[in-house]
């Protein structure tokens, strides 16, 4: 008997678009928060730029669909790595701003 995956391959697609889509949407926050701040927020920037920057070409075959490099087992990881610390950095630029 075949498996029959159904809309399975659709939907992992379609949450690896709404994450990248969030990281650029996360992105684009910082680096408007920078061109109104300091050189420290545009050295964070800079860092959310760059974590969004491989983010995306690490899971930019996931999101359409093509799948995984042979090998590239690390992708998960990797963005729930860039998340985070994009996550971190908000809270940063919040208890800045709370000064």
């Amino acid at each position: 008997m075949s498996r029959d995956p159904g809309l399975q391959p659709e939907r992992t697609r379609l949450a690896w678009r709404r994450t990248l889509l969030a990281l650029t949407g996360v992105t684009v926050l910082e680096i408007r928060l920078a061109l109104a701040g300091h050189a420290l927020d545009a050295a964070l920037a800079g860092v959310a730029v760059a974590a969004w920057l491989v983010t995306l070409l690490v899971d930019w075959r996931r999101a359409t669909g093509v799948g995984p490099r042979r090998g590239q087992r690390w992708s998960f990881p990797l963005t729930a790595l860039a998340a985070v610390g994009l996550a971190l950095l908000g809270v940063l630029h919040v208890l800045r701003g709370l000064r």
